[in-house]
C-alpha cells in the first residue's frame, strides 16, 4: 500500500468502471490525491463498490469523489440508489404554507433536507466514496441556467438552513461535503463550462447575498469549491485563480479554514484568463498558487493515447514545476485533503438498509 507523504494536489479521472493498468499507474502518481467519479464508472452497485475499494488498496490516503446532489446532477441513479429530488424542491417546500397530509414550512424543508442528506451519505459511503461535490449554496436569481433548481431558494437564510442540514446528515454518515460555487454562481446567466461568465456587481453586493451562506456556515464547512466567474469590480481574474476571493475574502474575512478545490480545469471557464488561452497545467498552476488546495482536472482520461494524454502532460509538467520550485506543496493543503477521509468504515448496503436510522432517513424524503 502506497501513501502520499507529501501534498498530493491533484483530482483526476478514469475512463472506465474498472482500472487498467494506466489508471493505476497516474493512481500511483505522487501529485495525484484523489478520484473523481462519473456516470460512465457506474454499471452497478456490486461494481462501483468493487473500483473504490480497488482504489484503496492501491492507494488507502486517495479520497474518491462525486458529482452527487440530486435532480439533474447524480451519477448514480439505479441499483437501488435513490434519485434524489433537485434542491429547488426543498426551497420550495421551506416557502410553503404548511396543511393537512402536507408536508411543508421550515421544519419539514429542513427534516427533508437532513434525510437527503443522510441518504446520500448511506448510500455512497455504503459503496466505498468519500465525497460528494454538494452542496450548492449559490441563489437561484433565474438567470444561470446550468444552476437552475440545482439551488435551494435565491434567498440566502433559506439556503443556509437548508444546506446546514443536509450536510448534517451527510456528517452522519461520515460522507464528506463540499460547497460550491464560491462566491456565487447564480447571478451569472453564462455557462462556465463553455464560457467564461462575468458577474459585474460590487464586493458589496456579492457578501451581502450570494456569499451570505459561506459566512453563516463558516463553522461547519469542510471544502468549497470557488466559481469559474470574473467579477471584475473584485479581480480581473475568476475567483478559482484569484487570490484576493480565496485568500482575502474567503480565508481572512470570512475566516475559512478548511480544503479548497478547484472547478474542472478543464472547462472553458478555467482556459481563458484575462483574454488568453491557457494550457492545462498552467491553470493547474493558476489555481494551486491563488490558494486552492487542490486541482480538478475532470474527464481528461478520455483525451489522447495512454502515456501521451493531456492528463499525463500535467502530471510530467507539474512534476518540474515541483523540482523547479516553481511549485511548492502546502503541508497545510496536505493536512486539508487527509482531514476529508471517512473517519470510521460505513455499514455495507444489507446493513445499511437494515439500520433504523437510514430507514426513518428514507421514509422521510420528500
Amino acid at each position: 500500500m502506497k501513501t502520499a507523504k507529501q501534498h498530493a494536489p491533484l483530482m483526476i479521472d478514469i475512463a472506465g468502471t474498472r482500472l487498467r493498468a494506466m489508471d493505476r499507474l497516474r493512481l500511483r502518481h505522487p501529485l495525484v490525491g484523489g478520484l473523481i467519479l462519473f456516470g460512465r464508472n457506474w454499471e452497478n452497485r456490486a461494481q462501483l463498490t468493487q473500483l473504490c475499494a480497488s482504489v484503496k488498496r492501491l492507494r488507502p490516503d486517495l479520497l474518491i469523489a462525486v458529482d452527487h446532489e440530486g435532480g439533474r446532477v447524480q451519477r448514480f441513479r439505479n441499483d437501488g440508489f435513490v434519485h434524489l429530488p433537485p434542491m429547488r424542491v426543498l426551497g420550495e417546500m421551506f416557502l410553503a404554507a404548511p396543511r393537512a397530509g402536507h408536508k411543508a414550512g421550515p421544519l419539514a424543508a429542513s427534516r427533508a433536507a437532513l434525510a437527503c442528506g443522510y441518504v446520500m451519505g448511506a448510500q455512497l459511503r455504503a459503496c466505498g466514496v468519500d465525497m460528494s461535490f454538494a452542496p450548492v449554496l449559490d441563489l437561484d436569481y433565474s438567470a444561470s441556467s446550468v444552476i437552475g433548481n440545482r439551488a435551494f431558494s435565491d434567498d440566502a437564510r433559506t439556503v443556509s438552513l437548508l444546506a446546514q442540514s443536509l450536510m448534517q446528515g451527510m456528517a452522519q454518515t461520515g460522507l464528506a461535503h463540499c460547497a460550491k460555487h464560491f462566491p456565487g454562481h447564480g447571478y451569472a446567466r453564462a455557462d462556465s463550462h463553455l464560457a467564461v461568465p462575468l458577474d459585474k456587481r460590487s464586493l458589496r453586493s456579492i457578501l451581502a447575498k450570494d456569499a451570505a451562506p459561506y459566512a453563516t456556515l463558516d463553522l461547519v464547512l469542510q471544502a468549497v469549491m470557488p466559481a469559474h466567474v470574473v467579477y471584475p469590480k473584485v479581480d480581473s481574474l475568476p475567483a478559482g485563480f484569484s487570490a484576493i476571493w480565496l485568500q482575502k475574502v474567503l480565508r481572512q474575512s470570512l475566516g475559512f479554514s478548511g480544503a479548497v478545490f478547484s472547478d474542472d480545469l478543464s472547462m472553458a471557464g478555467a482556459r481563458q484568463v484575462q483574454g488568453r488561452e491557457i494550457s492545462a497545467t498552467q491553470a493547474v498552476l493558476a489555481a494551486l498558487q491563488a490558494g486552492c488546495d487542490m486541482a480538478l482536472l475532470c474527464n481528461q482520461s478520455l483525451v489522447g493515447k495512454p502515456g501521451h494524454s493531456p492528463l499525463d502532460a500535467v502530471l510530467a509538467e507539474l512534476s518540474q514545476a515541483q523540482s523547479t520550485g516553481v511549485y511548492q506543496p502546502k503541508p497545510e493543503s496536505h493536512a486539508r485533503r487527509l482531514a476529508l477521509l471517512p473517519k470510521l468504515p460505513s455499514l455495507d448496503w444489507a446493513g445499511m438498509l437494515q439500520s433504523a436510522a437510514y430507514q426513518r432517513a428514507a421514509a422521510a424524503l420528500p
